[in-house]
C-alpha cells in the first residue's frame, strides 16, 4: 500500500493532520539512535478520535503503528516503517493539577518542562528528570520507563505513574485499575519466572516488568505497561503522582584519580540517602574545553573522575552536617560544596548535555549510541567500569562514560567503526561482549533508555529461555498481529540492521567549505546530529536561539534534527536523492541561517554552514532565485546606490516603482527598504593620530545604511586609548554571497578582505567588527571558506568592540547607571564570538540589563525573501516583540545586528541603538560635563 492511499484511508476516517512528504518521512526516520526506518506516514493526533480511527486503519491494512513523543529516545523504540503517531503536536496538555493530592493528569506528548511549570505554583514537581527534560514526552518516558539524575530521591517513571488511559490495537480501551484476565492466566503459570528474574535491583529496565504482574504487588498493569515502548498498547493520557522538592539542597562535587575510583566509593556515599549521584569523567570536561574554550568548564575539585553529589532536607543545619560526614568518608582527593544552586547549575548542565557532548569520541571520532545506558548493582559499579574500559580496549574502541552511577546506571558512546565495510559486524560483536560483561555482573541491558532495537536482540543473553517465552505470551495477550511498534523487545529486529551510518554514501563532488572538525567530510558533519533534539527547547522559557523556525512552526522538518536527517537521508537513504531534492530544500527553506544551533547544539551542528553548501551544490553553473542576485549582490548595489543615495531612495519609495523593484528581487511586499545614508562613512572618515592602532572593520550595511554607527566606533575607540584605521572600500566579508550559497564567488571576496586583514593581524594590531555577523564571517567561516594561515590569522585577531575594550588595560566604560536597557543580541554574535563580553561591560557600567534570547526574525536576507514575511513575524514574536510592548518610557532597545534594529523598527516601529552609540552618547555627556565644570 501506498503511503497516498493510507492516508485517503485515513482522511475517510476522519484523521486530519496526516504528513506523507519526502521531507517529513526523512526527518520521522530517525529518533536519537543508530537506525533508520523510513515510515510510511506520519499522524499527528489532536485527540482519542484520532488515535482509535488510526488503530482501525493498522488493523484493517496491516500496518504497523509506532507511538512517538519528542524522539529522543537512543535505543530506536520511536521509529518504525508504518505510521507514526507523533503526539507532541497536537496531545501535549496538562489538563489537571490537583495540589492537594498531589497529582496531575496529562496528555502524552506533554513535555516534561511544561509539567513542571504548571506544578510549580502548587510546590510541587513530577520526580523523575532525564536529562532531555526540557524536551522529553512525559509518554515517551513512560514507553522507557525513565529515571534520570535524581531516582535515588524520587524513583523511576513508573514508581511516579498512577493511571493510564491507553488502548490496545483492537481499539479495546484499557482499565488500569483493574484486570485483564488473560493476562493473570498468563502471569499465574509463571510466577516462579516472575518472582525470581525480575525487579533484582533498582534499574533492571530490560524487557517486561514482570514483577509489577505478581499477586504479592497488585497485579498493577498501570506500572507494569510503563516500560513496555509502545509494543502492548498506545497510551494517552496520564495521572502522575508530584512531589514537593526539598527546601535546601547541596551539591558536593568529590574528584577522584579515576572513574573507576569514583564508582568504588559509591555504597558508602547512598548510605547519607542523596537524591542524586552522578558521575563525569574528564574526557568528558576536556572535549567541552576544546570545543568551547577553558571557561566552559566549571571550577571542578582536583582529579580525573568526579561524582556530582546532591544532598537535600528541609533543614538546612541537618543538610550541612550530612554533607561534612559524606565528605569525611568519601575518600575524595579533593572535593567542592556548592549551596547556591545558581552556581551549581552549570556543573549541572555539563551532565545535562553529556548525550550531545559525547557525540565526538576523545579518539576525535564521531561516537554513536547502541550501548549508551548498561546498568549493573550500585556496589559493583566500580569493577565494571574498569572491565567496561578494558573491553572497549580489547575492541579498539575509546570511552568517554558518564552517567547515574549512584544507581549503578553508564552512559557511554563508542566510536564504532560504522563507516567501514565491517563496521556492522564489529559493533555486532562488541553489542555480545558488552551484554555478557554486564550479565555477569547482575546487570541489566537497559538501566533507563529501554532496549530498542539496539538491545532486544540481546535479551536472550539476559534472560532464561522460560522468561523469553513469557515475553511472547505477554506480546500475544495485547497484540497478537504485531502491529504496535514491531521489531522490539518480541521478535527483535537484528541489532545491526538499518544502521544509518552504515549505509551513507560518499560525497564524491568538491565541497566549498573545508569541514575542518569533520576531517573534510560532509557526511560525517551532517551525522553529528545524534537526535537529542534540544533544538525543539522552547527558547522563550529557557534562553538560546536554536532553533526558531521550529518554535514558529512546531513541525519536525523545520528543526535543526529534521534538517539534519534530511542531509543524512540525502546521503543514506533515496527519499531525498540529491543536492536538489525537493525534500532537502523544503527542509532547508525556512532555515534562518542563524547559527545557534552552532553553539546551543551539544553535539556541534552548523546548518547554517550546511544550507550554504546545499544551495552552492544545487545552483552551481544554473539560473539562481530572484534573491540571490539582489540580496545576495546586496554589498555590489549598495556601492552603486552610494554614487546617487538621493535618487535611489526616491525609486525605491515611490509607490509603483517600489512595488515593481520588491517583485523583481524577490522580496515580500510587505517589507519596507532601508534608506541609503546621505554620505558613506569612509566618504567623510580621516585618519586619528596617536593612540594604540586598530583595524575597524566597517561592513557594507555600516558604511551604507548607518555610517553613525562606525562614527560612534571611533569615538569609543579614540576614548579608549586607540587609533583607528579603516580597512579598504574594497574589504567585504562576503556574508550575503555565503548565505545565498554563492561559495565560489564569497571565496574571491572574502580571500582579498583576508589578505588584506592579514598585514594588520601580522603585526598583532586587533581588528574590530561593528556588524556581529560579518565579524563572525572573519571569525569564523574565513577559516572554512578560504582555509589559509591568513585566514587563520585574520580569525584569531578578529574581536567585537567590548571583547577589546574588555582586554584594554585600565579601561573604565562611560557611567550608565540609570539607563535601562533591552538587549537583541545578533544571533551570529551569541553564536560566534559569544555575548559574555558584552554582558560584562553593560554590568561594570552600571546598566539595567535585560537580555533577550531568540532570533529577531529578520536574519539577514531570510526574513525579507518572499515566503518568508509569516515565519519571520512568528520568529520575532517569541521574544523581541512581546519585549518591546512591555517596554516603559526611556527603555532603550541594544541591537548591534542591521537585522535585529531593522525587524524592530519594521514590525514595532522601535529604533535600536549599537553599542557603541549607547557609550558614545555617554561619552559625549561626559565631556558636556567636564567641560561646564571648567568653564566655572
Amino acid at each position: 500500500m501506498t503511503s497516498a492511499d493510507l492516508a485517503a484511508l485515513l482522511h475517510r476516517a476522519g484523521v486530519t493532520d496526516v504528513l506523507t512528504d519526502a521531507a517529513h518521512r526523512s526527518a520521522y526516520a530517525s529518533d536519537a539512535s543508530l537506525y533508520r526506518i523510513v515510515p510510511q506516514l506520519i499522524v499527528r493526533p489532536r485527540h482519542d478520535d484520532d488515535v482509535l480511527a488510526t488503530l482501525a486503519v493498522s488493523r484493517e491494512t496491516g500496518v504497523p503503528v509506532t507511538a512517538r513523543g519528542a524522539g529522543t529516545s537512543v535505543a530506536g523504540n520511536a521509529i518504525g516503517p508504518g505510521i507514526i503517531l507523533d503526539f507532541s503536536r497536537h496531545m501535549n496538555r496538562v489538563l489537571e493539577v490537583d495540589g492537594d493530592a498531589r497529582t496531575a493528569r496529562v496528555q502524552a506528548g506533554t513535555v516534561q518542562a511544561t509539567l513542571q511549570a504548571a506544578a510549580r505554583p502548587f510546590g510541587l514537581r513530577f520526580g523523575p528528570d532525564p536529562s532531555t527534560h526540557t524536551r522529553c514526552t512525559i509518554g515517551g518516558m513512560i514507553g522507557n520507563n525513565s529515571c534520570g539524575s535524581r531516582t535515588l530521591g524520587y524513583g523511576r517513571t513508573s514508581d511516579n505513574t498512577l493511571a493510564l488511559t491507553a488502548y490496545t490495537i483492537d481499539g479495546e480501551e484499557l482499565s488500569t485499575s483493574g484486570t485483564v484476565d488473560r493476562l493473570r492466566d498468563v502471569i499465574g503459570a509463571n510466577l516462579a519466572i516472575g518472582r525470581t528474574e525480575f525487579a533484582t535491583f533498582g534499574r533492571q529496565v530490560s524487557g517486561y516488568a514482570v514483577e509489577h504482574l505478581l499477586p504479592e504487588n497488585g497485579f498493577n498493569l498501570t506500572e507494569f505497561l510503563v516500560g513496555s515502548e509502545g509494543t502492548l498498547a498506545v497510551i494517552t493520557e496520564a495521572t502522575v503522582r508530584l512531589v514537593a522538592d526539598p527546601a535546601h539542597r547541596t551539591l558536593v562535587v568529590l574528584g577522584y584519580p579515576d572513574f573507576g575510583t569514583a564508582g568504588d566509593v559509591i555504597p558508602q556515599i547512598l548510605e547519607f540517602t542523596p537524591t542524586a549521584c552522578e558521575g563525569l569523567d574528564h574526557r568528558i570536561c576536556d572535549l567541552v574545553r576544546s570545543r568551547r574554550g577553558p571557561g566552559a568548564v566549571p571550577p571542578l575539585p582536583g582529579g580525573a573522575a568526579w561524582l556530582m553529589v546532591e544532598i537535600a532536607g528541609d533543614d538546612p543545619d541537618e543538610v550541612r552536617d550530612r554533607v561534612g560526614r559524606l565528605v569525611k568518608v568519601a575518600e575524595a582527593v579533593d572535593h567542592r560544596i556548592v549551596e547556591d544552586t545558581t552556581e551549581a547549575a552549570p556543573l549541572w548542565k555539563i551532565r545535562e548535555d553529556g548525550a550531545g557532548l559525547a557525540g565526538r569520541a576523545p579518539s576525535g571520532l564521531p561516537a554513536h549510541a547502541g550501548w549508551e545506558d548498561a546498568a549493573v548493582p550500585p556496589a559493583r559499579i566500580g569493577s565494571y567500569l574498569r572491565d567496561f574500559d578494558a573491553l572497549c580496549m580489547r575492541h579498539g574502541l575509546s570511552v568517554m562514560p558518564y552517567g547515574h552511577l549512584g544507581d549503578g546506571c553508564v552512559h557511554v558512546r563508542l566510536d564504532f567503526p560504522l563507516d567501514k565495510p565491517n563496521g556492522p559486524a564489529l559493533f555486532r560483536s562488541f553489542l555480545e561482549d558488552a551484554a555478557d560483561l554486564v550479565v555477569s555482573y547482575g546487570g541489566s541491558l537497559s538501566g533507563e533508555h529501554g532496549d530498542g532495537r539496539a538491545r532486544s536482540e540481546l535479551l536472550s543473553r539476559m534472560y532464561s529461555p522460560e522468561a523469553m517465552g513469557l515475553f511472547r505470551q505477554i506480546k500475544g495477550v495485547f497484540d497478537p498481529r504485531n502491529l504496535l511498534n514491531p521489531g522490539n523487545l518480541v521478535d527483535p529486529d537484528p541489532v545491526d540492521a538499518n544502521i544509518r551510518v552504515s549505509q551513507a554514501r560518499k560525497v564524491t563532488v568538491p565541497l566549498a567549505l573545508a569541514y575542518h572538525h569533520d576531517g573534510g567530510d560532509f557526511n560525517q558533519a551532517v551525522h553529528r546530529c545524534t537526535g537529542v533534539g534540544k533544538c525543539r527547547v522552547d527558547t522563550r522559557v529557557l534562553g538560546g536561539v536554536m532553533c526558531p523556525s521550529f518554535l514558529a512552526t512546531k513541525n519536525e522538518k523545520d528543526s535543526t534534527r529534521g534538517r539534519a536527517r534530511v542531509l543524512q537521508e540525502m546521503l543514506d537513504g533515496d527519499l531525498a536523492p540529491d543536492w536538489r531534492a525537493e525534500a532537502v530544500h523544503d527542509a532547508l527553506d525556512l532555515c534562518l541561517s542563524c547559527k545557534g544551533c552552532a553553539s546551543d547544539c551539544p553535539t556541534g551542528i552548523d546548518m547554517a554552514a550546511y544550507k550554504s553548501e546545499v544551495l552552492h551544490q544545487s545552483f552551481k553553473g544554473r539560473v539562481r532565485p530572484r534573491s540571490h542576485y539582489s540580496l545576495g549582490w546586496l554589498p555590489r548595489w549598495s556601492r552603486l546606490a552610494s554614487r546617487l543615495p538621493g535618487l535611489a531612495n526616491l525609486m525605491t519609495s515611490l509607490p509603483g516603482i517600489r512595488g515593481l523593484a520588491l517583485w523583481v528581487a524577490g522580496v515580500d511586499k510587505r517589507r519596507n527598504i532601508p534608506a541609503f545614508a546621505p554620505k558613506t562613512f569612509r566618504s567623510t572618515f580621516k585618519a586619528v593620530e596617536g593612540g594604540r592602532p586598530v583595524v575597524l572593520f566597517v561592513d557594507s550595511f555600516t558604511d551604507h545604511f548607518s555610517p553613525e554607527i562606525a562614527r560612534a566606533a571611533v569615538d569609543v575607540l579614540v576614548d579608549a586609548g586607540y587609533a583607528p584605521q579603516v580597512a579598504s572600500r574594497k574589504a567585504c566579508c562576503g556574508l550575503t554571497w555565503i548565505s545565498t550559497g554563492q561559495l565560489d564567488a564569497a571565496r574571491r571576496i572574502l580571500g582579498g578582505t583576508v589578505a588584506e586583514l592579514h598585514e594588520a593581524a601580522k603585526q598583532g594590531i586587533p581588528i574590530v567588527g561593528l556588524e556581529p555577523s560579518c565579524t563572525g564571517v572573519l571569525r569564523q567561516d574565513a577559516v572554512e571558506l578560504v582555509d589559509n594561515e591568513a585566514a587563520r590569522a585574520v580569525a584569531a585577531a578578529t574581536m567585537t568592540v567590548a571583547e577589546l575594550l574588555a582586554a584594554t588595560p585600565g579601561y573604565t566604560p562611560p557611567d550608565l547607571q540609570g539607563v535601562r536597557v533591552i538587549a537583541q543580541p545578533h544571533c551570529h554574535h551569541h553564536a560566534v564570538m559569544g555575548w559574555d563580553a558584552d554582558a560584562k561591560l553593560l554590568k561594570q557600567a552600571g546598566a539595567t540589563v535585560k537580555r533577550l534570547g531568540g532570533c529577531c526574525g529578520l536574519a539577514g536576507n531570510f526574513g525579507v525573501e518572499r515566503g518568508h514575511y509569516e515565519v519571520s513575524v512568528q520568529v520575532a514574536e517569541q521574544q523581541l516583540l512581546p519585549a518591546l510592548a512591555q517596554a516603559e518610557e526611556g527603555d532603550v532597545l541594544l541591537a548591534d545586528g542591521f537585522s535585529c534594529r531593522t525587524q524592530a523598527d519594521d514590525l514595532a516601529g522601535v529604533s535600536g541603538v549599537h553599542l557603541v552609540q549607547l557609550l558614545q552618547e555617554r561619552i559625549h555627556a561626559r565631556s558636556r560635563t567636564a567641560e561646564a565644570a571648567a568653564g566655572r
